[in-house]
């Protein structure tokens, strides 16, 4: 009797394992599908607006309208979504809390084994304030446009080092090379 039930409790166990983890590939499914576009739209404002103005011109798109296209798609959707980075450009919006840090910290050493960062994303679920929530992230690259901003401090022009200084004086997100893991776009979707 006892042999059957446990044969019966594990395989209860693992179905339960199975069932648990093909909801949670549904839950990254659709939170890539729903938060994911923002990402493009961001670059895209930042590719048109360096090529027209400049990058100065660039900084409040990336201060200022990047993160409102974020709201406009949390209001969408219902989920706290945003920008981090282990290099913060602003504090305030994009430093990273602790299981953020984690996700991109283990994605910095997945790249470096050969991991393509587009690629690169993680969800779990998670317990806060007693309540379960999805949590997602997904890995920005450096691309050329971020370059402008975010490369080697001695290729960054003097004005731009400058008006950079001005709108955020607490930077520390430079000295990247392109292909690199500039951060990621992290979502908190209440379950």
């Amino acid at each position: 009797m006892f042999r059957r039930s446990f044969v019966v409790a594990s395989t209860l166990a693992v179905l339960a394992g199975a069932v648990h983890a093909q909801d949670l590939d549904a839950l990254k499914a659709d939170t890539r599908k729903n938060a994911l576009p923002v990402l493009p739209k961001v670059v895209a404002m930042m590719q048109e607006t360096v090529a027209e103005k400049g990058a100065i011109e660039a900084i409040p798109v990336c201060k200022e309208k990047a993160p409102l296209l974020l709201k406009e798609q949390s209001a969408k959707t219902g989920w706290d979504m945003r920008r981090v980075s282990l290099r913060t450009r602003n504090p305030e919006r994009g430093t990273p809390d602790v299981w953020e840090a984690r996700q991109l910290a283990d994605f910095n050493i997945r790249a470096a084994n050969g991991e393509k960062i587009e690629t690169l994303e993680a969800g779990e679920i998670v317990t806060e304030n007693g309540k379960q929530i999805y949590r997602y992230i997904r890995a920005v690259p450096v691309g050329d446009v971020c370059l402008k901003c975010h490369g080697a401090p001695d290729k960054i022009e003097a004005s731009l080092k400058s008006q950079l200084a001005k709108s955020y004086p607490h930077d520390t997100a430079f000295g990247y090379e392109k292909g690199q893991i500039r951060g990621g776009l992290t979502v908190k979707r209440p379950l």
